[in-house]
């Protein structure tokens, strides 16, 4: 049994396929026995940052500071997202620099890279998009989930990262629901 923190990063709160996504993994879960907490950033409350005081300091917005009592409590964190532009969000992106502050994610070491603060667990990132999976992974090289996977996820300490890619999101109910059914069973492994 592992205590899982599924982030929903979509920035809008109306259904969508990624909402979908997070409620089959976190079903899956359930079923499996694992407890499960859950953070929707379209409902949070935080501004960006716009600094580096910002970024350094340690009073954070309420919503901000539950989220990171939750990644101290998780054992996996589930990151479902859509693609935009290449990449995440830009509230997604917002969220993870509030969250993954220094003192908190990682501490700088007097040699060589910062130290990973939230060693320990394992993550899942599911990303949706509208082209065929396979054009962003071989003509892209999936340069947005490879760039959260290793430059934010891996140097915070998670890991291992697993990632999936979800092409052709609008191409029919029969594919969206096989891709469900999967879903609902890596959770129900915390895969």
């Amino acid at each position: 049994m592992s205590r899982i923190v599924i982030l929903d990063g979509h920035p809008d709160a109306a259904p969508h396929f990624i909402h979908a996504a997070a409620d089959a993994y976190a079903e899956g879960a359930k079923d499996g026995g694992h407890e499960v907490r859950r953070i929707a950033i379209a409902s949070l409350d935080f501004p960006l940052i716009r600094n580096e005081a910002q970024f350094q300091a340690h009073d954070v917005p309420i919503d901000i500071l539950e989220a990171q009592e939750a990644l101290i409590w998780s054992e996996h964190v589930a990151i479902f997202y859509p693609l935009w532009l290449g990449s995440t969000p830009a509230l997604f992106k917002g969220f993870l620099e509030q969250v993954l502050r220094p003192h908190f994610a990682f501490q700088g070491q007097q040699r060589g890279f910062p130290k990973g603060l939230l060693a320990g667990r394992s993550a899942r990132v599911v990303v949706s998009m509208g082209m065929p999976a396979p054009v962003y992974e071989l003509y892209y090289r999936a340069h947005g989930v490879k760039a959260l996977k290793r430059n934010v996820l891996e140097f915070v300490g998670l890991g291992p990262v697993r990632y999936a890619v979800i092409g052709m999101i609008d191409g029919g109910e029969a594919r969206r629901k096989r891709w469900l059914a999967r879903l609902r069973g890596w959770g129900r492994s915390a895969a």
